[in-house]
């Protein structure tokens, strides 16, 4: 599949850094990598098949040096076309149904261009011979990359507009003290290689690592309309008993990589000290996300086109369900989540929603396989908790279900009496015990509501008639402490419009947190039912804090968990830190949902009464 029809289905994985994997595997750093292709050539091989086992939808060849100006140095200026048309082989070989990228590096460095008055004809020159041989090895695609110089990236340009047709990703690599030298320089270098025509999509490589390569993404994406490539360090090399160690996780980039792919980049890889672990993890923890996007933004488009036929009118709000009705009325909403169990029995998950329906409590929160976990389904676990005799909230996650399926559910659930729906994307199998499981993520949270909305009046997602309107609440999760703030308030407005009639929140712990989201939704409100999380220790607030993406806890709270002096005493305290979040948010909010941490719904009761 072409390079551009990739990026319109979603988020683009290149490979990482392969010298890095060559110095791995014993070769001297002092070696021509190039000539490696001729000499080592299962060395080659054996690289590029862990990166396509990996995830990636392209490998780039080892032809990074392989110019006539590098290549001189090893006495080998007599073999561009042979060294990159075997690179280009080799890759192939391996690639599968990944495409295979012609690697173009700079040919030159600064002094470099100080010292030869022909320095950009040199430049011009050298890469035109190793274009034309990768253009004839039949490459789908070249990447230019690690030029500081945007003069010699131009001449690069130049030089491939003569010599091919191929689309070219073009990525400038940073200084690290970029905003030092001046933010403006940086962004007309961009500025100039994306205007160029034959430039398919650019970016930044190398340079600095995944924290820094965030910031300036962010500083530079509104520079073009053009897809935008970032493929940063494993973090800053370290010294290590005299070896150049780059110490970021494949974990630690795989997070900072979904957050570049909020911030818009759409090919997303990495470069010095990237190895097949680093994108792998890279792969799992975007794709997911990536593949939601685009899967909801599809239907999102089919589904709007029939807005204008929801012409049956919906059943009013209060009169779907007790949830319904008190947020109709204003009336504040008590809710407690407790998690299906990891067993076929349902009785002692029934057992405490009894308890919960004794202490006054309105209705139950069922999570649909938290963090990616194997449970009994939620489905089943609502349809146990109604007949207990309290309302059940069922949670319907995207994750695991296609559009028919989960259409299916919903009628399932409405047939059973069953109306009331949260709505959530879901984690990412990654994060759970089966990270190699696959995502489905057919739509998200928004496509979701307004999938909801037209069952409420009698359409399914492809407008088509359904006997019967569905009388779902519809309510959605929203999260204040997201990375990306506008990005989440973005989505809040989207999924109001879709058709969201509460909101429910992840955990509040950070007052000033909430208060900006709450502050943010002006003019698109819709009930707000806060999260609310008793803490039971200081290991389980620190939790909390390191491992819950989204999730902020204030240092001092976590301080103060860790001045209690047994279990008793880390509850009542973590009893009383929800109280006061409570107090202090009461005016903001139409009800709450507490958890029972490790399925304590006594903690959760004490909450609330």
């Amino acid at each position: 599949m072409p390079i551009e029809n990739l990026v319109q289905k979603g988020v683009v994985i290149g490979d990482g850094a392969f010298g890095t994997m060559l110095y791995q595997k014993g070769v001297f750093i002092n070696a021509c990598f190039e000539e490696l292709n001729l000499t080592k050539p299962d060395l080659i091989r054996e690289i590029h098949t862990e990166y396509a086992a990996a995830g990636c939808d392209f490998l780039e060849t080892n032809t990074y040096a392989a110019n006539s100006i590098k290549l001189a140095g090893f006495g080998l200026a007599d073999k561009v076309e042979e060294i990159n048309m075997r690179g280009a082989e080799l890759a192939r070989e391996c690639a599968g149904e990944s495409l295979v990228a012609g690697s173009v590096g700079s040919a030159s460095t600064a002094s470099d261009a100080a010292e030869s008055d022909n320095y950009l004809d040199d430049v011009r020159r050298a890469y035109a011979e190793q274009i034309a041989a990768l253009d004839k090895a039949g490459v789908d695609l070249l990447v230019f990359e690690t030029f500081a110089d945007v003069n010699a990236m131009l001449a690069a340009l130049d030089a491939a507009a003569d010599n091919t047709d191929r689309k070219i990703i073009a990525t400038l690599r940073p200084a690290l003290n970029w905003r030092e030298r001046g933010a403006e320089r940086i962004k007309s270098a961009l500025a100039r290689v994306a205007e160029r025509e034959n430039v398919f999509a650019c970016g930044f490589n190398c340079g600095m690592g995944p924290s820094d390569m965030l910031e300036l993404l962010d500083e530079t994406r509104e520079l073009t309309d053009k897809p935008f490539c970032i493929q940063p360090n494993a973090g800053l090399p370290q010294n290590v008993d005299g070896r150049s160690i780059y110490m970021c996780t494949p974990e630690y980039m795989a997070e900072y990589s979904k957050r570049m792919y909020e911030k818009g980049a759409d090919i997303i890889g990495g470069c010095c000290g990237t190895t097949p672990e680093h994108i792998s993890e890279i792969a799992k923890a975007v794709k997911g996300v990536s593949k939601a996007d685009q899967k909801a933004r599809v239907y999102s488009v089919k589904a709007s086109g029939q807005d204008e036929k929801l012409e049956k009118p919906v059943v009013p709000l209060e009169e779907r369900s007790l949830v319904g009705r008190k947020l109709a009325n204003n009336d504040f909403l008590t809710t407690v989540e407790i998690t299906p169990p990891r067993s076929i029995s349902l009785e002692s998950t029934a057992e405490k929603a009894e308890k919960c329906r004794a202490a006054g409590v309105d209705a139950i929160n069922i999570p649909d396989g938290p963090r990616a976990s194997f449970r009994q389904s939620a489905l089943a676990t609502a349809v146990r908790i109604k007949q207990a005799g309290i309302s059940p909230i069922l949670h319907v996650c995207s994750r695991d279900k296609n559009i028919i399926s989960l259409q299916s559910d919903m009628l399932a659930a409405a047939s059973m009496g069953i109306n009331d729906m949260l709505f959530v994307t879901g984690d990412p199998p990654k994060v759970g015990d089966y990270p190699d499981a696959t995502g489905v993520f057919d739509v998200d949270a928004i496509g979701m509501a307004r999938m909801a909305r037209m069952l409420n009046s009698s359409r399914d997602i492809a407008g088509s008639e359904v006997p019967d309107a569905t009388k779902m609440t519809i309510g959605v999760g929203v999260n204040p402490g997201a990375n990306d703030f506008e990005r989440e308030i973005e989505r809040y407005k989207m999924k109001v419009e879709a058709g969201a009639e509460y909101c429910v929140t992840q955990p509040v712990f950070d007052l000033d947190t909430f208060f900006r989201f709450t502050d943010a939704i002006s003019g698109y409100e819709i009930p707000v039912i806060a999260g609310i999380w008793p803490f039971t220790s200081k290991r389980n607030a620190e939790f909390m804090a390191n491992e819950v993406p989204g999730i902020v806890v204030p240092k001092e709270l976590i301080d103060r968990m860790g001045k209690a002096d047994n279990k008793e005493d880390a509850a009542k305290t973590g009893i009383d830190i929800a109280r006061e979040s409570i107090e202090a948010i009461r005016d903001k909010i139409a009800g709450l949902a507490v958890s029972a941490p490790f399925g304590k719904v006594d903690l959760a009761i004490s909450v609330i009464q």
